[in-house]
């Protein structure tokens, strides 16, 4: 596998050490996967963007967390499913919530579980949904700008679930506690 660099805001390329220094501001440290985008700064500036329009969507944190957990598990994102556990914590989104999604257990409510089902396919079947799939969304109560903003969602863990899948990006330690692999492959 190809070794990738942790850079920090000191041993960053030049552009992208104040994203890296934006990043240590939101989060106290610099996250492994904010470390590792680094080296294309063009990548770590656009998932910045990208997450900050999706955590400023109409979802909210229940929604935001079916979403990105529902892609963080079917990609089986090492590093996103622990990481995603710790940010619903400080959201203060229901355990149950967290434990359904990491498990892939049906969910508290028919509504949440009906986002993840639609997220799911979406995934699974390539954006490419019947008439059928987007019916059965829209009529759990979800809107047409919902749908697009899955796909926002989709394009945030799409960005972060490969680079983590192709660098092996470490764990960062405050997520290890929450470390995670897919049920089925831990027998």
């Amino acid at each position: 596998m190809t070794d990738f660099t942790l850079y920090d805001e000191t041993n960053a390329p030049e552009d992208s050490q104040p994203l890296l220094a934006k990043s240590k501001a939101a989060f106290g440290m610099v996250p492994g996967l904010h470390a590792v985008m680094a080296e294309a700064p063009g990548l770590l500036e656009a998932f910045q963007r990208v997450h900050e329009l999706f955590a400023n969507s109409s979802f909210d944190k229940d929604e935001q967390t079916v979403v990105w957990q529902t892609v963080n598990v079917e990609n089986a994102c090492h590093y996103c499913v622990p990481a995603h556990t710790g940010i619903a914590k400080s959201m203060n989104v229901d355990d149950a919530i967290t434990d359904a999604l990491r498990n892939e257990t049906a969910l508290p409510t028919p509504r949440l579980e009906a986002l993840r089902d639609f997220t799911l396919k979406l995934v699974r079947q390539r954006g490419n949904l019947s008439d059928a799939d987007v019916q059965a969304f829209l009529d759990a109560g979800y809107t047409r700008r919902n749908i697009l903003e899955v796909i926002l969602g989709y394009s945030q863990k799409v960005m972060s679930n490969y680079t983590n899948h192709i660098a092996d990006t470490p764990v960062d330690a405050p997520f290890r506690k929450f470390a995670w692999e897919r049920a089925d492959k831990a027998a």
